[in-house]
């Protein structure tokens, strides 16, 4: 009879739990029925919910009954409750991650991606595609010709080389895709340099590999022989510079007739560089282009683009254009800063904008010239230059070095503006304003890629760039800034240095403590102020220099000249100058006179120990002022295309700017004849083949 009870008593308690537990339920889950049955997910939570509520319910229940009948815990089915509760949490997290990759338009795992190329993406920490990516991919895999334009740094290359590949392997080229010994190529892919189709090769043998596809790399300054055999034992995906694929192809080494897709990738910068013609000849070798897919992919679009475009593509192409006619041409994550120097003074200043702004990542600096570029690395610690002119071999020692880490600061022409995708580089400094607008945004965007952010800084002559061009045509809004101050630089420095300090070991300093001790005891400085030596000593930052706001020259200051009426001309400031101060002085120390935008003064620098002397000869002059400025005004601009201040474009030799200093060798110059504005001085950098630093011959 007890057991009966007991038995009864279990019931009863079983039956009011359960009653509890679907009221709960129905308070809980008590939404429209619409919405319910509307909504899969909400079902499915429902359901797992009241699982786990059973499964505690049961728990309880096994606790009264044996608590009541005093028999011991039952281990098994308590890590068996403790399974399916887990298994219940890890199939909500599941349900969860898969609800969440179904809201991504672009997750890979909504395109025709194969899974060896899907795992292939995911081991590179690819989970989506980039917009020029996802909106392509179909057109490419159907079949489409088409025209493909995004801002630089959005991922072109994949945009074409994964649907390629799938096409190939699990597409419409699959079928007539020729394999085995001899086998001529399926793809071409062209492009305007040695690093860009280096780099996309990379990307066809690191994907194509795991679909079993077989490339090869075609490009001047290599040896032949290795490139012919190659193509003799058969590739399925060609990719080179127009040059050398057209030297393969009048050898006879290159067979064309079974193609599937050519590639024109940055065919923008093919006219630039003057491949047009042989691009012409390469297309012009395809007999039945109905039978290839062409895809064009560029930042821009000019006239001859265009025309590449309805020549050689079909009538039923497709255009992707994800920038359209929209101002903002230039990246859109990174910051675009704009700061005036004088070419004497960018040694000295490039390695302070580089303490404050590469945040510890990798730097590249532009140069127009070569020679520009391989005096400019030889000047800074660490740097590396990059042009034309380097032997292949030693340019992509230069570049591996520079993606590994081995050396931070690479000083490039524009060989290294298209395309070159190269992780963590943080900052890009051009020495001067490019020639064309195209260039800017090309160079700018070498940084800021891929979702990440990054600075980019322009220096400029501002007696004669036409900045506003630039940001006119670029969509670009310039943040207009001086050089950095020593505050600046000191606090960027510190950070560094602190970091240095606190890595050195414990082990050694018992060594140093008791110097340590009596340098606090005996110093006269606050255990601060010795601390902050010792960060800047760290640093290698011992000295702190001024420099001016409109040349960013060391020990210079900038003053504004008014005189209560407009000045029109330079040449009139001078004049007004010389009202109070002598000949001499004016044309060893005024540099730079450049005339503000609203043409009512005009600014300068001079060194900071003629500072007195200058401020001093004003009070004998009427209705003038000079001011020491803290911030520097809007200013008047000069396009270089007309000579600094409207003179002659500038005679003989390779620059057209004269100083009466022997022009400027950074600048590219020995000293043209018929110049704009001279301004006498006596510039240390530019001083042709004879200038002079801290006794150094340049």
């Amino acid at each position: 009879m007890p057991s009966i009870a007991l038995a009864n008593n279990s019931s009863d308690s079983k039956d009011k739990k359960e009653k509890k537990m679907k009221k709960k339920i129905a308070l809980e889950t008590s939404e429209p029925q619409d919405e319910i049955f509307s909504d899969k997910k909400q079902k499915k939570k429902d359901k797992k919910k009241r699982k786990a509520m059973e499964i505690d319910s049961e728990d309880e229940e096994r606790s009264e009954t044996s608590s009541e009948l005093v028999e011991p815990v039952n281990l098994k089915s308590e890590k068996t409750k403790k399974n399916k509760k887990a298994k219940l949490a890890e199939e909500d997290d599941e349900g969860e991650g898969e609800v969440a990759k179904a809201e991504d338009p672009n997750a890979i795992s909504r395109f025709r991606i194969s899974g060896p190329l899907r795992e292939k993406l995911k081991s590179k920490g690819i989970e989506s595609l980039f917009p020029i990516q996802a909106r392509t991919f179909d057109d490419v895999l159907d079949g489409s010709d088409l025209v493909g334009r995004a801002r630089t740094g959005q991922g072109k290359t994949l945009a074409f080389v994964l649907p390629i590949l799938e096409s190939l392997t699990n597409g419409p080229a699959k079928a007539s895709r020729k394999t085995g010994y001899g086998r001529p190529p399926s793809v071409l892919v062209l492009l305007p340099t040695r690093e860009l189709a280096s780099q996309v090769y990379d990307d066809f043998k690191v994907y194509g590999e795991a679909l079993g596809l077989v490339s090869c790399c075609l490009y001047g300054g290599a040896s032949y022989h290795p490139q012919e055999m190659s193509l003799k034992r058969g590739v399925d995906i060609v990719v080179g510079t127009p040059g050398r694929i057209k030297d393969h192809i009048e050898r006879g080494n290159i067979d064309l007739s079974l193609l599937k897709f050519r590639v024109l990738d940055e065919a923008d910068e093919m006219l630039r560089m003057g491949f047009v013609e042989d691009v012409e000849l390469i297309l012009g070798k395809v007999e039945d282009v109905s039978k290839v897919q062409t895809l064009l992919f560029s930042a821009t679009l000019p006239d001859w683009v265009k025309h590449i475009s309805s020549r050689f593509l079909k009538s039923t192409k497709k255009t992707i254009d994800l920038v359209g006619n929209e101002k903002m041409k230039a990246s859109t994550s990174v910051r675009h800063i704009v700061l005036p120097c004088f070419t004497s003074a960018i040694p000295q200043l490039i390695p302070d904008i580089i303490r404050c702004y590469s945040s510890g990542g990798r730097t590249i600096i532009f140069t127009e010239k070569r020679e520009s570029a391989n005096e400019l690395a030889g000047l800074l610690h660490g740097a590396r230059a990059l042009h034309g002119e380097i032997q292949q071999s030693q340019r992509e020692v230069t570049l591996s070095g520079f993606r590994s880490g081995k050396f931070m600061t690479l000083v490039a022409t524009n060989v290294a503006a298209r395309g070159l995708d190269i992780n963590d580089v943080q900052l890009i400094i051009q020495c001067e304003p490019p020639r064309d607008v195209e260039a800017y945004i090309h160079r700018s965007g070498r940084t800021g890629r891929a979702g990440n952010t990054g600075v980019a800084v322009m220096l400029y002559d501002p007696r004669r760039s036409n900045i506003s061009k630039i940001q006119r045509e670029s969509g670009v809004k310039f943040e207009h800034i001086t050089a950095p101050k020593p505050a600046d630089i000191a606090k960027a420095v510190g950070v560094e240095a602190a970091e240095k300090i606190t890595e050195v070991s414990d082990s050694v300093v018992p060594a140093f403590k008791s110097a340590a001790e009596d340098l606090l005891n005996n110093s006269g400085l606050s255990a601060v102020e010795l601390l902050a030596k010792a960060l800047a000593t760290a640093a290698g930052y011992t000295e702190v220099k001024s420099r001016s706001l409109l040349t960013s020259m060391e020990n210079h200051v900038t003053l504004l000249l008014e005189a209560g009426k407009p000045i029109y001309t330079p040449s009139f400031a001078f004049g007004m100058l010389r009202r109070f101060l002598p000949e001499d002085k004016i044309d060893s120390s005024v540099k730079g006179m450049t005339l503000t935008a609203d043409g009512n003064g005009a600014v300068f620098d001079v060194p900071a120990a003629d500072l007195d002397a200058f401020l001093a000869g004003q009070e004998n002059a009427a209705n003038v002022s000079l001011e020491v400025l803290q911030a520097l005004p809007p200013l008047q601009e000069r396009d270089q295309s007309r000579g600094r201040f409207g003179g002659g474009g500038g005679g003989r030799g390779r620059g057209g700017f004269s100083d009466r200093s022997g022009g400027s060798r950074f600048s590219g110059g020995k000293g043209g004849r018929g110049g704009g504005f001279s301004d006498r001085r006596n510039d240390r950098f530019s001083n042709g083949f004879g200038g002079r630093r801290n006794g150094k011959k340049w």
